[in-house]
C-alpha cells in the first residue's frame, strides 16, 4: 500500500511548484517521507530509495549523494 501512497504523492508532486521545491530542497529521502506525511501519504525514505532511477509519471527519482554524509 505505502508503494500507491507513494506514487500519488509524486503524481501530486508534479503538478506544484511549492512542493517539487520543498522536495528537491529536502536532504534526505527520510525528509520527503515527512513531507509526504505532512499532507497524507505514508510512505518511507528507504521506499522511495527503491525508485531511484525509475519514472513514475513524469518524475524521475533520483538520489542524491551528500558530501559527507554517511548512512
Amino acid at each position: 500500500m505505502s508503494l500507491d501512497q507513494l506514487k500519488a504523492f509524486l503524481g501530486v508532486m508534479q503538478n506544484k511548484a511549492s512542493l517539487r521545491e520543498a522536495v528537491l530542497a529536502a536532504a534526505k529521502a527520510d525528509d520527503v517521507a515527512q513531507i509526504g506525511a505532512s499532507l497524507g501519504y505514508e510512505f518511507s525514505g528507504d521506499e522511495l530509495l527503491r525508485l531511484s532511477g525509475k519514472k513514475v509519471g513524469r518524475v524521475t527519482v533520483t538520489k542524491q549523494d551528500i558530501p559527507g554524509e554517511y548512512n
